[in-house]
C-alpha cells in the first residue's frame, strides 16, 4: 500500500472549480499515484525515496525554494574560493635589455665594384662595355662592313679606350679588407651603406685628419651639454708618424670609418635617444624613431658648417632648448652651494609659531619668483627672525605655494616643505637629463594645437596659436594603477557617457562584491550584457568563468551623476583604455598629490577641455551636457596629446619646474641608462 504524501490531493476532496477542473485535478492525482506505485517494480525498493522526492518537489515549492537557497548558498562558497585565485596584474617592470654593439665587418667596402667585375683599387685603363657590343655587332652583321669590304673575323673596330678615374677613396679601399670595428647593428649598416652609394672621404683631405673632423670631434666632446655621454662617441686621431705607407693608409682609413661611425651613434642618440622605451615597462607605449643615417651622414658630409649640422639632429623645439638651458645653468652653478634645510616634520598652520620660520622665509627669499619678493618686500624686510606665523608672511607663503602649484592655503607641510627645500643640485642635473632623454622619445613637433597631459606635476594642458594655454589640474593613476606614458590623437567628446569597466576592474574589485552578493550590480547601477547585446542578471553570470577568460560578458556603468566618468570623456581610442574624463569626486582636485585613480585621466575642469579641443564654446558644451542623454561629437582637425611623464619640464615662459618622481620612472630610466653605458663602454 502506498501512502499519499501530506498535502497530496485525495481523489474524494471536495473542489470549488467546475466538473472540468475536479475531473483535470483527479486524472492527474491518478497518473502520479500510478506512477508512484510503478517505481518500485521498475527500480528497486530503496527508489520508492527518490519517487517520494520527486513528488514533495512537485508538489512542496517551499521545499523546492529552500533547495535552490542551499544550491545558491554552495555555489556563492565555490565563488569566494575560487576569487582567491583570480587577479589581473598590472603591467611590470623588466630588465632592460640594451642595444649592444656588434663587430662590422667593413671588408665589403675593400673592393671597388662596377657592373659585373671587381677591379683593384688602383689607376688604371680599361676598355669600356661599348667596345665589346661592336665588337660582337660587326661580327654578326657584315653589311655593317664600310665600303662593302669583308669584315674583319673576331677583329673589333677601334675605339678609343675609357680611362676610369678613381678617387682617393678608391685608391685607398684595399685598406678595408679585413677591418672591423665596434659599432651598434644599424649605425653599421649605415655605415657600409653610405660608403657604397658616396665613395669619397669626409674627414680625411689628401692624407691627413681635415678640419672637418676637428670640427665635428669637437661637437661630439659636448655631448653632455645635450644630456648625452661624450665617451660614447670619441675617437682618437691616427698617429702617422714613422708609419709606412699601407700602416698610413690603414691608420686613415679605420679612422674615417671610426668617425663616421661615432657622428651616426650621436645621431640616433640624439633622434631617439639611447633608450628604448618601451623595454623599460609595459607602461611605456612609444615606438622608437626610424633614423635614415645613410642621408644623415651625407648631409654631413655636404655641410658648409658640420658642427651645425650635428648639432641640428637634436629636438628642435622651445622645450628642449629650455631643458639645454637649465642644464647649463645647473652645471655653472656652485655645487658646493649652501642648501637650505627645514626640519622634515614642521607642520605650520596660520598663527602657530616654530623655530623653523626663519628657514622657510629664507627658502622663500631664495626660491621666489622676482614678482612675488617685489609683491610681498614689506613683509620680508619687516620680518625679524621671529617664529610667529603672522598674516603678512602667511601671504607671502600662499603666494609662494600658487607658483608651485600647491594648495595656496598658508598651511606648511611636508609638500610645501619640499618645494621649499627643493633638490640637490646633482638631483635637479639627473631630472633635466632624464626630462631630455624623454623628450627624444616624442615628435620633434609636438603640434600647434594640442593637448599635453604631465603626470608628475598633475597638470594637463590645451595649446593653440594666439590663444593663452589652458592650464588645470588632473587625477591620475594610482601607484598600483599607473596611467601609462603614450600619445594618440584626440577624436570624440562624449556627453553623459556611460563608463565601461575594464576587465581588470572586473576581477580585482568587482568580483569579490560578487562573490558576496551575485546581485550586486544590478542594484549598484550597472548593466550586465552579453557579447552579443542581450541584457542579462548579473547573479546568472558564472563570474569564475568571466575572471578565467572562459566566459566574455560586459559591463557598463549607466549615466547619472554618480558615474565614474561624471558629465563627459575625451576619448582618444587607445588600447590602454585611457581617456580625459570627469569626476564626481571633485574634492581630489584639492590634493596636492593627484596619483589615485585606476589609470586615466580625470580632469579639474573637463568642459572647459571639451569646448577647447572642439573649438566651441563652454556654454554650447554645457548645452549638449543638458540634454541628459548619452551622445558624441567629433573633434574635427589635429590634435595630439600626450599623457607624458616629466620630473622636470619647462614652463611656458621657459622655466623648468621639477616634480617628484610618482611612479619611481626616473629611478627605471636611470637604470636603464647605466646598462647602456656598461655594454657600450
Amino acid at each position: 500500500m502506498v501512502r499519499l504524501p501530506k498535502g497530496f490531493p485525495h481523489l474524494d476532496t471536495p473542489f470549488s472549480g467546475g466538473p472540468s477542473a475536479r475531473y483535470v485535478t483527479r486524472r492527474l492525482a491518478c497518473s502520479v499515484l500510478a506512477l508512484s506505485l510503478a517505481l518500485p517494480v521498475v527500480t528497486a525498493m530503496p527508489d520508492t525515496a527518490n519517487a517520494q522526492g520527486f513528488l514533495q518537489r512537485l508538489f512542496n515549492p517551499d521545499g523546492n525554494r529552500l533547495r535552490e537557497k542551499q544550491l545558491r548558498e554552495q555555489e556563492t562558497t565555490k565563488l569566494r574560493e575560487k576569487v582567491r585565485t583570480v587577479h589581473v596584474s598590472a603591467p611590470k617592470y623588466f630588465t632592460y635589455k640594451p642595444d649592444r654593439p656588434v663587430a662590422i665587418d667593413l671588408s665589403s667596402l675593400s673592393k671597388l665594384t662596377t657592373a659585373a667585375i671587381d677591379k683593384p683599387a688602383v689607376d688604371e685603363t680599361v676598355i669600356s662595355d661599348a667596345t665589346a657590343n661592336s665588337a660582337a655587332t660587326s661580327a654578326d652583321d657584315p653589311s655593317a662592313a664600310a665600303d662593302g669590304a669583308a669584315p674583319a673575323v673576331n677583329q673589333a673596330p677601334s675605339v678609343e679606350p675609357v680611362t676610369v678615374q678613381l678617387s682617393e677613396f678608391d685608391k685607398a679601399r684595399s685598406a678595408l679588407e679585413g677591418v672591423q670595428i665596434r659599432a651598434l647593428k644599424e649605425v653599421g649598416e649605415g655605415l657600409i651603406g653610405f660608403y657604397r652609394e658616396h665613395p669619397n672621404f669626409v674627414w680625411i683631405d689628401e692624407g691627413a685628419v681635415n678640419s672637418r673632423a676637428d670640427a665635428v670631434m669637437g661637437g661630439l666632446a659636448q655631448a653632455d651639454a645635450y644630456g648625452l655621454d661624450p665617451q660614447d662617441y670619441q675617437v682618437e686621431k691616427p698617429l702617422l708618424v714613422g708609419l709606412d705607407d699601407a700602416a698610413r693608409a690603414n691608420a686613415l682609413m679605420t679612422f674615417e670609418m671610426s668617425l663616421s661611425a661615432a657622428v651616426l651613434t650621436y645621431v640616433l642618440d640624439a633622434e631617439r635617444g639611447r633608450v628604448a622605451a618601451d623595454r623599460i615597462s609595459g607602461y611605456h607605449d612609444l615606438p622608437r624613431h626610424e633614423i635614415d643615417l645613410v642621408a644623415a651622414l651625407n648631409g654631413l658630409a655636404g655641410a658648409d658648417n658640420v658642427l651645425a649640422q650635428l648639432v641640428s639632429y637634436q629636438p628642435d623645439n622651445a622645450q628642449f632648448q629650455a631643458l639645454a638651458a637649465e642644464l647649463a645653468r645647473l652645471r655653472a652653478q656652485d655645487a658646493a652651494e649652501d642648501q637650505i634645510v627645514i626640519a622634515p616634520n614642521t607642520f605650520l598652520r596660520p598663527g602657530m609659531s616654530s623655530p623653523e620660520l626663519k628657514n622657510i622665509l629664507a627658502a622663500v627669499r631664495k626660491d621666489g619668483s622676482p614678482e612675488l619678493l617685489d609683491k610681498h618686500a614689506d613683509a620680508i624686510l619687516a620680518y625679524q627672525g621671529d617664529e610667529l606665523y603672522t598674516p603678512e608672511l602667511v601671504a607671502l607663503v600662499k603666494g609662494f605655494q600658487k607658483e608651485n602649484s600647491l594648495s595656496a592655503d598658508g598651511v606648511i607641510g611636508k609638500n610645501t616643505i619640499r618645494a621649499m627645500v627643493g633638490e640637490t643640485n646633482a638631483a635637479k642635473i639627473s631630472k633635466v637629463e632624464l626630462a631630455m632623454e624623454r623628450l627624444r622619445w616624442l615628435p620633434e613637433a609636438l603640434g600647434d594645437r594640442r593637448v599635453f597631459i604631465n603626470q608628475p606635476a598633475f597638470t594637463a594642458t590645451y595649446y593653440e596659436p594666439g590663444t593663452t594655454p589652458l592650464s588645470m589640474r588632473v587625477v591620475v593613476g594610482k601607484k598600483s594603477n599607473q596611467t601609462n606614458f603614450f600619445y594618440d590623437t584626440i577624436e570624440v567628446v562624449e556627453y553623459n557617457p556611460y563608463w565601461g569597466v575594464p576587465y581588470s576592474i572586473i576581477v580585482n574589485e568587482m568580483l569579490p562584491k560578487l562573490a558576496n552578493d551575485p546581485s550586486y550590480l544590478d542594484r549598484a547601477g550597472y548593466e550586465v550584457s552579453t557579447v552579443g547585446g542581450r541584457k542579462v542578471s548579473s547573479a546568472s553570470v558564472d563570474w569564475y568563468a568571466v575572471a578565467s577568460k572562459k566566459q566574455s560578458i560586459n559591463v557598463r556603468q549607466y549615466p547619472g551623476p554618480q558615474n565614474a566618468l561624471g558629465e563627459l570623456k575625451i576619448l582618444f581610442p587607445n588600447k590602454h583604455h585611457i581617456y580625459m574624463h570627469d569626476t564626481p569626486s571633485k574634492s581630489l582636485f584639492k590634493r596636492d598629490a593627484r596619483a589615485l585613480s585606476h589609470g586615466c585621466v580625470r580632469l579639474q575642469d573637463p568642459r572647459a577641455m571639451a569646448a577647447a579641443v572642439l573649438g566651441k564654446s563652454r556654454e554650447y558644451v554645457s548645452g549638449q551636457v543638458a540634454q541628459g542623454q548619452n551622445h558624441q561629437d567629433k573633434v574635427a582637425g589635429n590634435i595630439p596629446v600626450y599623457v607624458s611623464y616629466f620630473t622636470a619640464w619647462p614652463d611656458d615662459n621657459g622655466k623648468v619646474d621639477f616634480f617628484n618622481d610618482v611612479y619611481d620612472r626616473d629611478l627605471k630610466l636611470s637604470e636603464a641608462i647605466k646598462a647602456t653605458d656598461d655594454v657600450r663602454g
